[in-house]
């Protein structure tokens, strides 16, 4: 089904695509793994920031703005999106994420750093702050987290949600789903704009990094990695149909992290609430710099 506003992506969104290419431009490094991109801004204690499934580095642009006076900011393109390359295993796990992960920071000297997740990508940013690197976070921030369909108990829907997300990559494609899930993406208020900036978002994915995101999105389990050793807050929207606020909050209490509410965002709340989300980042920056808890 196509939106109203669909016709009208260009016009709504090219601000945004202009304050992107001068205030949040894209740098490419040489990696092990072959090129990796990001979009970066600021100075002073790194924040990194890593997308959802259907996203990409761009998404965190209004929330990049608002933090980049006070912290230096550092958006990734996953592996297989972007301009980054994609990783070598058909069907990675979190652990080939972090790995690529890794290779960034070492490449940007960044030693430690408060890292984000939302969306698929706290599955990347929970194995990386529990892993061998895990001194490098301190503090770790999931919003509205997917965690994964590898338990055995989610295996027969995750294996239900792997053939339908792959049948939807080759027919309708990936410009026919960006235009059919932003409204799945955002709360009913939100504006013409958000969804169009959903949909130039979702609209830049490429099949083979996509692929791979739905491998770890289905075979992968977020609560299968060691329990943590630093801070960690869980963030949803109130309006959230995708990760609820009840399975964030649980995951949150199995998590033994802080949980609250972002109030009037659906899922993709970095885009529709960016004001709410940069002052939660504001907040996991002050403490991770002065060693203190919610």
């Amino acid at each position: 089904m196509l939106h109203a506003t669909d016709h009208l992506t260009p016009t709504l969104t090219a601000d945004l695509e202009a304050r992107l290419a001068v205030n949040f431009p894209l740098r490419t490094l040489d990696v092990a793994g072959g090129r990796q991109s990001l979009r970066e801004c600021g100075s002073g204690p790194a924040i990194v920031l890593l997308h959802g499934i259907g996203s990409g580095a761009a998404s965190w642009l209004a929330v990049a703005q608002l933090l980049a006076q006070r912290v230096r900011v550092i958006a990734w393109d996953a592996p297989g999106y972007g301009e980054s390359s994609p990783l070598r295993s058909l069907a990675p796990d979190a652990s080939d994420y972090a790995e690529r992960l890794r290779q960034m920071l070492d490449a940007l000297d960044i030693e430690r750093c408060v890292l984000v997740g939302h969306s698929l990508g706290a599955i990347t940013a929970t194995a990386f702050a529990s892993g061998a690197q895990q001194q490098r976070v301190s503090r770790l921030v999931l919003i509205s987290p997917a965690q994964g369909y590898g338990h055995p108990s989610r295996k027969i829907q995750g294996q239900a949600v792997r053939l339908k997300r792959l049948a939807d990559l080759e027919y309708p494609g990936i410009q026919a789903m960006a235009e059919q899930r932003s409204a799945y993406m955002l709360s009913p208020g939100a504006s013409p704009k958000d969804h169009a900036w959903v949909r130039w978002n979702m609209a830049r994915l490429n099949p083979e990094g996509y692929r791979q995101a739905i491998e770890l999105l289905c075979g992968d389990d977020l609560l299968r990695h060691p329990p943590l050793s630093m801070p960690c807050d869980v963030h949803c929207g109130a309006a959230d149909g995708i990760t609820t606020p009840d399975s964030c909050r649980v995951l949150a209490q199995t998590l033994g992290a802080s949980f609250s509410l972002i109030d009037s965002a659906g899922h993709a709340s970095p885009i529709e609430q960016p004001y709410a989300v940069a002052g939660h980042l504001a907040i996991a920056i002050k403490q991770s710099l002065t060693g203190a808890s919610l």
